[in-house]
């Protein structure tokens, strides 16, 4: 006999034996066809992948062949290529086809699923096998990095992203903790915890002597991180450091990246070198890691009523200082309006809706703070691409959204049966308690195409609904696995607990102000709330945890979403890459979906979408009404959403997450700390988990615009003695000194390169003969040689005339006779790119992407792709075969994008005549854009935190 579980539809039924048990899931199809495999209903091609560094041209990564469906974009290929595909390059090992990898990853899930009693049948088995196949193939979700780097491989079976550590105040812990750490990052992934057992510096030892506080712990932790991000790592290491308000240390903690700000301040203006990836930023401290202050309730309503506030001993609990809560306050924020940390985590909301408090308080989270749950823990993740859920008649099929989540979630929890974890404490908690994370992406781009303004109540109650629907399917779905294969084991002496969260969320759901476009998601939502408390009550849950909202960095360009996690657009004209090489500027498509719905006829749309092309925002567009302006905010640009509205939109989901959300509220560089403060203390009082800002170029070691405003002293953080005159002093060459000529040929133009040094090394002077003596060429050549010379003499340092002539395009270019630049883009690019190799250490050139064909065939002998520790991420890339649907016709909207243009965020810079306060990606070079609290790379797919 079966017996239903879930709705009338009849979905997601269980078997059940003669004395009642529940033998497995029966899973009926949602988007496959019986008696066809879903790669059989699409198209597939070949295509020729060649990864280049955007500055020089060199070729990186090169794998021909590759088989992807013709839907499939040139970037989620290069990606997914260079990223994803396992085995030694150039072998016959290595991964060549979308179908590979997908079968690697999805026969894993199936085979662990049959094995562990997750289904009734074998029938049902395969059936979810193809379920799963097809919604990756045709991007509706992905699973979070980890999971494509090492299931199905023979490296430890790794598939969670976020982890949470713990450390107690003794030596021993602490010292576990660095290499904890280690272990985490020398993976790729990032770790948070919470330093507030270490007793403070106000403390005694028990040998009578002081403590040294947490703080100075941090010191070496963030040199550890540096070194591992230095020592081969292809991202930076993400980490979370948490300290509770009451901890005595908590000023110091509050104050230590704010004094190092100031610090890189001033060893800049003094003319040391302070950009991100620069020679001298390694001298500054606690540089690798996000601080979060952990705030109670108790500390946020003294802030509000302006009373004291007492600091605890950690070993008595006892008060041993009182400090002005407001003041307090006011030091969080102003550090924060300086640098960007600390962010905040509200303890009392993070603890009231924690599941499991009988096992332990939540006291920290993962880097990117939407993972919080026990210490020692881990979380998969797992998200939806929304656009794939909007029908051609603009509605969100709210139906088959709720049926993809709980088949994802059930894949989901059947990859813990089979993971590896980096510790065994980690390993024992996520098996105890079966945390998982699913979430989505592309909700900016969803609101936009439905003609909702990201900051408006009408967007953000269809956002609250669709997150309801996906935490209450997911939950529902949980408490259905509990009964074929039990729940978690922390469940029983937890229950009560997991259940009054579980009617707070039903809860929260009854009280969102619904909207036409959001009206039939919600009731899914409600329904799916009542079976989900029913089923639970008889069966308990398979999971602790089942939602978060993560940055979806990497995965997001993987499923070819327009927007990441929860963030709305960043501009409404982006950039892209073209067949081949080079870019073209389009407008995004969400904008005339959008329009479309907004009523406007064909030609009002082209009108407006080429106005935009040109003006890169809708304002004074023909025939656009005013009202719809609001519509097409973005992120950055002419209208960008005010910082409260992030912080709503931000709110209204918060409710129906199990965790937290991953972003960053970004502040104009006019804002003040008192606005700092406003979005901190409303940010409590709407209920968030956490909450970070970011006050444009309020930092100093990151590449910021070199304009006057950027370069000013800051009055309000700084008080700087009044600044010396300094004037550069020329350094001639001696008589005799040391040169070298080499004769090139670029697109067969011939020419000779002479390099003149100092005796005590160093290049000096450089002579190009190019073209016939007496020629205008020849004379342009002299005369540029002679400014390159004086500069080199009055202290310019080489590196900067290669970063700034390097890649520059004009003819002659082409094919050279020099193995070590093999092509040219430029007469310039080849001469600067011959003088890195020849005089800056391998260092520089690194930093450069500059390497000699030595250099380039050790790394590539080096690399090995089959091993999970390998974080590939790719570098500048282009296709040389795009998809056919891209080669049919490009957006009638596009223009060429401008030759120094690398990513979206440059190019959004060109249109607002000011730099982004982005970090350029440590892979490829160009600017990243913004991700959660994480940055991304649009061209390699390179994160700065966890994927």
């Amino acid at each position: 006999m079966t017996e239903t579980v879930g709705t009338a539809t009849g979905r997601g039924k269980r078997s059940t034996g003669k004395a009642g048990k529940q033998a497995g899931l029966t899973v009926e199809r949602l988007y496959t066809t019986a008696g066809v495999h879903p790669y059989d209903e699409v198209t597939w091609e070949r295509r020729d992948v060649v990864m280049t560094n955007w500055r020089d041209g060199t070729v990186n990564f090169e794998q021909r062949g590759v088989e992807f469906p013709d839907f499939w974009s040139i970037n989620a290929t290069n990606i997914v290529t260079s990223k994803y595909f396992r085995g030694a390059a150039g072998s016959p090992q290595r991964e060549s086809s979308l179908r590979q990898l997908i079968d690697r990853v999805v026969g894993v899930y199936h085979r662990a699923g049959v094995e562990n009693g997750y289904f009734a049948t074998e029938q049902d088995a395969e059936v979810f096998a193809h379920e799963l196949t097809w919604m990756l193939l045709h991007q509706v979700f992905s699973f979070n990095s980890p999971v494509w780097f090492n299931v199905g491989t023979s490296s430890p079976q790794q598939v969670s992203a976020c982890f949470i550590l713990a450390v107690d105040d003794t030596m021993e812990s602490i010292l576990n903790w660095y290499r904890e750490e280690g272990l985490i990052f020398k993976g790729g992934s990032g770790a948070g915890l919470n330093l507030s057992r270490i007793r403070s510096s106000k403390e005694l030892l028990s040998s009578g002597g002081t403590a040294s506080g947490p703080v100075s712990f941090m010191r070496g932790a963030d040199a550890s991180a540096g070194t591992i991000k230095s020592g081969g790592a292809t991202r930076r290491a993400a980490k979370m450091v948490v300290l509770d308000v009451d901890h005595p240390d908590i000023e110091e903690f509050v104050a230590t990246k704010a004094k190092e700000e100031a610090k890189i301040r001033v060893l800049r203006d003094a003319g040391f070198d302070m950009d991100l990836g620069g020679s001298d930023i390694t001298s500054v401290q606690y540089q690798n890691a996000n601080n979060s202050v952990r705030v109670t309730d108790e500390f946020m309503r003294a802030v509000e009523d302006d009373t004291d506030f007492g600091l605890r001993g950690r070993m008595s609990g006892e008060v041993i200082e009182r400090v002005g809560a407001r003041k307090l306050f006011r030091t969080i924020a102003q550090a924060a309006w300086e640098c960007a940390d600390p962010g905040i985590q509200y303890d009392g909301v993070i603890n009231d809706w924690h599941t499991c408090p009988e096992s332990g308080r939540i006291s920290a989270s993962n880097p990117c703070s939407e993972y919080m749950h026990l210490d020692n823990s881990s979380c998969n993740l797992a998200s939806l691409n929304l656009l794939k859920f909007l029908g051609d008649d603009g509605q969100f099929d709210g139906a088959r959204f709720q049926r993809a989540v709980e088949l994802i979630i059930t894949a989901m929890d059947i990859s813990i049966c089979f993971a590896d974890f980096p510790t065994d404490p980690i390993a024992d908690t996520t098996r105890k308690f079966r945390q998982l994370g699913i979430g989505y992406a592309n909700l900016g781009a969803l609101l936009m195409a439905t003609g909702h303004a990201y900051d408006s109540e009408g967007g953000q109650a269809l956002a609250a609904a669709i997150t309801s629907l996906m935490t209450g399917a997911a939950y529902k779905r949980s408490a259905e696995l509990a009964g074929v294969v039990g729940p978690y084991e922390g469940y029983t002496r937890n229950a009560d607990a997991h259940q009054r969260v579980m009617r707070k969320h039903a809860a929260a759901n009854d009280d969102v102000r619904t909207f036409p476009a959001s009206s039939p998601v919600h009731k899914l939502a409600t329904l799916a709330w009542k079976e989900c408390l029913a089923v639970g009550d008889r069966n308990g849950w398979r999971n602790a945890q089942a939602s978060v909202l993560a940055p979806t960095g990497t995965i997001g360009l993987m499923m070819d979403c327009d927007t990441t996690g929860i963030e709305p657009d960043l501009a409404l004209v982006k950039f892209k890459k073209l067949v081949g090489g080079g870019s073209m500027q389009i407008v995004n498509q969400t904008v005339p979906r959008a329009l479309v719905k907004l009523g406007y006829q064909a030609e009002q749309v082209e009108a407006i979408v080429e106005y935009i092309a040109e003006h890169g925002h809708v304002i004074d567009a023909p025939g656009l009404r005013p009202e719809h302006y609001e519509v097409f905010d973005c992120a950055m640009g002419e209208r960008s959403i005010a910082p409260m509205g992030h912080v709503r939109m931000m709110a209204a989901v918060q409710p129906f997450l199990s965790g937290a959300i991953s972003k960053t509220v970004n502040m104009p560089e006019a804002a003040t700390v008192e606005d700092v403060e406003r979005i901190y203390l409303e940010g409590w009082r709407l209920g968030l988990k956490a909450l970070a800002i970011y006050r444009d170029n309020c930092k100093v070691g990151q590449p910021l615009s070199a304009g006057k405003e950027a370069r000013k002293a800051d009055t309000a953080t700084v008080e700087a003695a009044a600044p010396v005159e300094a004037r550069p002093v020329r350094r001639r060459l001696p008589k005799k000194r040391p040169s070298e000529t080499v004769s090139f040929t670029v697109g067969g133009a011939e020419g000779y390169l002479t390099a003149g040094s100092y005796p005590d090394n160093g290049l000096g002077e450089i002579f190009v003969k190019l073209g016939k003596q007496g020629s205008t060429l020849a004379g342009v050549m002299d005369a540029f040689s002679m400014s390159i010379s004086v500069g080199l003499q009055y202290g310019i340092p080489l590196e900067f005339y290669v970063s700034k002539f390097s890649n520059l395009r004009f003819e002659p270019a082409g094919m050279t006779d020099d193995p070590d630049v093999r092509i040219a883009t430029s007469v310039l690019d080849y001469l600067f790119r011959r003088l890195a190799l020849d005089h800056l250490p391998y260092e520089k050139r690194a930093e450069l992407g500059i390497f000699s064909a030595e250099e380039r065939t050790a790394q590539v002998a080096s690399t090995d792709y089959g091993t999970g520790e390998v974080d590939m991420e790719a570098l500048r890339s282009t296709v040389d075969a795009a998809p056919a649907a891209e080669r049919a016709a490009e957006p009638a909207a596009s223009t060429a994008a401008p030759v120094e243009v690398g990513s979206s965020t440059e190019l959004l810079e060109l249109r607002l005549g000011k730099a982004a306060d982005a970090p350029l990606c440590m892979t490829c070079g160009t600017k990243m854009r913004p991700a959660g609290s994480c940055y991304l790379c649009e061209g390699c797919g390179s994160t700065s935190g966890c994927s």
